[in-house]
């Protein structure tokens, strides 16, 4: 389509970026939520919500990485982190949400809310970093997720040893700083 044939669609080229996110966010729900509807454990229904995410913008990764270009600055509306994009970001949060609930994992009351937060996070970390994977095939994002994921999984999982009582609260102080 023409740039110019766009505007006649869309008011703006946020408005476009907006509608991709948006058909992005509702098409990635419905794939997320039949990638693995029975699995119980949390490193595979991590990497399936991982998974989803990256083959659904394989298509765009060019036009991603030009996206992120805005995506440190919470004012500007195309932002993954803009209050623009907040119903965007609470829907992949509610997915780690559930394949916390459904892994069985016990988390400290304590820890709980941030959890979900915390995932959304290392999504969006592994994504920039798939973004810029030169790499054949983007291996390298496969060796990350492959080395990261089972590290973030067991970190959530010891959360709730006694003996790191102290360092958990020490944690939750720090992130009702960052999310106050």
């Amino acid at each position: 389509m023409a740039l110019g044939a766009a505007y006649y669609y869309f008011e703006s080229k946020e408005a476009l970026v907006m509608a991709f996110y948006q058909q992005a966010r509702d098409e990635t729900h419905e794939l997320i939520l039949t990638a693995a509807p029975d699995e119980t454990d949390l490193q595979a229904r991590i990497h399936a919500i991982l998974d989803v995410k990256l083959r659904y913008f394989a298509p765009n990764r060019k036009f991603l990485g030009a996206l992120f270009g805005h995506a440190a600055d919470p004012e500007n509306p195309l932002s993954p982190f803009s209050d623009e994009t907040r119903d965007i970001r609470e829907i992949d949060m509610r997915h780690f949400s559930d394949a916390l609930d459904q892994s069985g994992v016990k988390v400290p009351a304590d820890l709980k809310p941030y959890v979900p937060r915390l995932l959304w996070l290392y999504q969006m970390g592994v994504i920039l970093f798939w973004i810029y994977d030169r790499s054949p095939r983007q291996a390298r994002t496969d060796q990350l997720i492959g080395k990261s994921l089972p590290l973030v999984v067991n970190l959530i999982k010891v959360s709730r040893f006694p003996l790191l009582r102290p360092i958990r609260k020490m944690v939750v102080s720090l992130l009702d700083v960052v999310y106050d």
